[in-house]
Order: structure tokens, then sequence, then C-alpha cells
């Protein structure tokens, strides 16, 4: 074989070898497709927390990575399968997912794109990934499930309500999630001497029926579990606790700069930093199924002194000792 033949070959060889798993072809400016379950006044904050995150590795936005927005504006789940394939269809080399159902919504749609998680709730307890360890498939990220949280909720209001005996919860049932956090919430209750009343609620009349049965059957305090539906009714549930004067407790921290009493939680915006390493370490050709979910590491509680005054509550000072934010 002669040199010039020899190194057409070579050429030739080069050209056909496949890319490594998610990584860019050189010149080629990655695209992202974003996700989320949540309004975008919602998770406004989070999705600024991504970009930050995206930043301080060293990615500029528009420059060196493009990022294809779709949010869930009513934060019914119905057209995520929708907003989920649009991006598919922009052929975007990656999908970051904001929430569980967000999450369900990509998988059903791709087996081949790389899947980010930035926020999903027991990624294997509903089938998203085999295993933490080892996620496999195309999906990997963070999750924002930790069973102490869940039951550190019931705790917290038990604390600023010794006589509670009876504790409304208020979920979501098309959310995958909600329901093993309320078993853990009655595992919790049991200890605790308190009886956990579940109300079922989605849509703003069944949320204003569910109150009305709250009054009547004398729930002494409110737990809201975490959902998009429920969190694009905010405004609504905050304005039912205050007029049936119900204290209540939130898994995250804008319901109570809203007006809510108080949250703890995962903090987010950490969950969505650091979802931006996987990003960057996928479009550098890892594999997702070779990177293994993470769970919350940083948790925050904040209280509103406001509306615990408007309610005729004292916080106790072991309890305003652990607060990471409090609102005057």
């Amino acid at each position: 074989m002669n040199r010039r033949a020899f190194i057409s070959d070579i050429t030739l060889a080069l050209l056909a070898a496949p890319l490594a798993a998610g990584a860019q072809p050189a010149g080629k400016i990655p695209q992202i497709g974003y996700l989320s379950g949540f309004s975008p006044e919602y998770d406004n904050a989070w999705f600024a927390a991504f970009r930050q995150g995206l930043q301080d590795i060293g990615y500029v936005e528009g420059k060196t990575i493009l990022i294809e927005e779709r949010h869930v504006s009513t934060g019914r789940d119905e057209k995520l399968p929708e907003l989920a394939a649009q991006l598919v269809r922009l052929k975007v080399d990656l999908l970051v997912v904001a929430g569980t159902p967000a999450a369900h919504a990509a998988k059903a749609l791709t087996s081949v794109i790389p899947i980010v998680m930035t926020n999903a709730a027991d990624p294997v307890g509903t089938g998203l990934v085999a295993s933490l360890a080892r996620p496999g498939g195309n999906i990997t990220g963070l999750s924002d499930f930790n069973t102490g949280v869940v039951a550190k909720r019931l705790e917290l209001l038990k604390e600023v309500i010794p006589s509670a005996i009876r504790v409304a919860a208020l979920l979501n049932p098309a959310n995958p999630t909600n329901r093993p956090q309320i078993t853990l919430t009655q595992t919790a209750a049991s200890a605790l001497g308190v009886t956990i009343l579940s109300f079922e609620a989605e849509r703003a009349n069944e949320i204003t029926r569910a109150f009305v049965t709250m009054k009547r059957e004398r729930s002494m305090g409110l737990i809201v579990i975490g959902d998009p539906a429920l969190g694009a009714h905010r405004t609504l549930i905050l304005e039912l606790a205050a007029k049936n004067r119900l204290p209540a407790v939130y898994s995250q921290s804008q319901w109570v700069s809203a007006g809510g009493l108080m949250s703890f939680g995962t903090h987010f915006a950490d969950l969505y930093r650091r979802a931006a390493t996987y990003v960057d370490r996928i479009l550098k050709g890892a594999k997702p199924s070779d990177l293994p979910v993470e769970q919350p590491t940083k948790f925050e509680l904040v209280i509103n002194l406001k509306t615990a005054n408007a309610l005729g509550l004292t916080i106790p000072p072991s309890v305003l000792g652990r607060a990471d934010e409090i609102i005057q």
C-alpha cells in the first residue's frame, strides 16, 4: 500500500468512527432541552441556579451552549408529553428535567437522548432508574427525596403546636411521589400521637372542598406535600390556610416567602446548581448509566414570623434557633 492510499484509509476510518456517547463534534454548540413541570414563575430561581452552575463551569449561554425551555404554565401534567416531544423533535443533545412527572414524560419519549434530573423524588420507587448507584438506561441526576425530611415536617409542626393531634395532609393523587410521602408521614405520626387526615386534590375546586372538610373534621395543622400542580395553586392554598387559621408546613421556601407559616426541605437551588455538573460530564462523553444519582445534602428551614403572629402562634426558641431564614 502506498503512503497516499494509507493516509486515505486512515482518514475514512476516523470519519466513520462513532463519537463517544454524549461527546460533541468539534465546533458544534450543544443544545440543552429544559423541561419543567413547574410554571416559569415558580421555578425561576431554581432555573437561574442551574444556569449559574453552567456558567461557573465555563459555559457561555448562546456561545458555547444553547438552552431551549419548556414549562407547564398551570402545573398540570397533561401537557408534559407534548412539550417533551417538542424538545425531542428539536434533536437536543441532552434533556434536563424538573420534577418527577417531567422526568417520566421525557423517559417515555426517548431511550437515546441523555436525561438529567434536577429534583425527582424517589426515582427508584417510581421506576425512573434501576438504582441510585447504577441508574442504567439514559437517566441520571439528582433526587430531592429524603425520608427524614418528610418526617421532620410533622415533627416541626408538632413542636410549634404541641396540642395538635389531628393534622391534615394535602396531596395530589396523580403524582406518584405523593402517596409514599403520605405513608412516611403517617408512620411518623404514630410515634407522635398524631392522626393524619389525608385530602386528595389537584384542581382549584377540589382544593377548596378539601379545606371545607378539614375545618369540619377539626384539623389543627396542615402539611402540603410537594407537587407542581399544588404549587400552581399556591396563592389559593395560602389564602385558605389563612382564612381557616390553619398553621401549615410546606416543602419549599417560596411558600413561606409568599405568606406561608414555615417550610422545611431540600435546598432546591443547590440541586439545580449541581445538575450542571452532570450536563458537563455527559457532554464530555460520560454515559448517564455510569453516573450515580445523588441525593440532597443541603436542607433549609424557613419561618414567617408575621404569619405566626397573625395565627396567634409563638414559635419556640428551639425552632427559631434552627431556622436558616426568618421572615419578619
